[in-house]
């Protein structure tokens, strides 16, 4: 039996006895004395840049802001009731009146394009609602 599977069985016994807190730490103490040195640079270095990037799905965030419809609330957001502000990251923009719509993510912007003249009203109609909450004071 090798060095890690006498581990992991060591964790899963562990586990079901209830002594796990001191088998991870054990466990994760075994784990970085194994670890070469320059693994928690890398680490660090991985951290530093994933969060100066704020996530691996966009590719661009755009550097100004790009007025879009609905104070650049997603449109899927307005759908269901909710204001889900928007980056504009994901946009796109309507042939036939030329307005921008903003999107929080890719999955949003390829759901509204299913059928974005179904969205468009019922999100205006929503926004309207929604917009009207906002102004009145609390």
């Amino acid at each position: 039996m090798t060095r890690q599977n006498r581990h992991l069985t060591r964790l899963a016994l562990s586990l079901l006895f209830g002594c796990a807190p001191l088998t991870l730490s054990a466990y994760a103490q075994e784990l970085k004395d194994a670890t070469p040195a320059h693994s928690s640079a890398d680490a660090a270095a991985a951290t530093k840049a994933m969060a100066e990037h704020q996530g691996i799905w966009k590719w661009v965030v755009p550097p100004v802001k790009m007025n879009g419809a609905f104070d650049d609330h997603d449109p899927i957001g307005l759908v269901a009731g909710k204001l889900i502000p928007a980056d504009c990251a994901f946009n796109w923009t309507d042939p036939d009146t030329h307005k921008l719509y903003c999107f929080t993510s890719a999955t949003s912007l390829v759901f509204f394009l299913d059928s974005p003249q179904t969205y468009i009203p019922e999100a205006e109609k929503n926004w309207r609602a929604l917009k009207g909450k906002l102004a009145k004071p609390r």
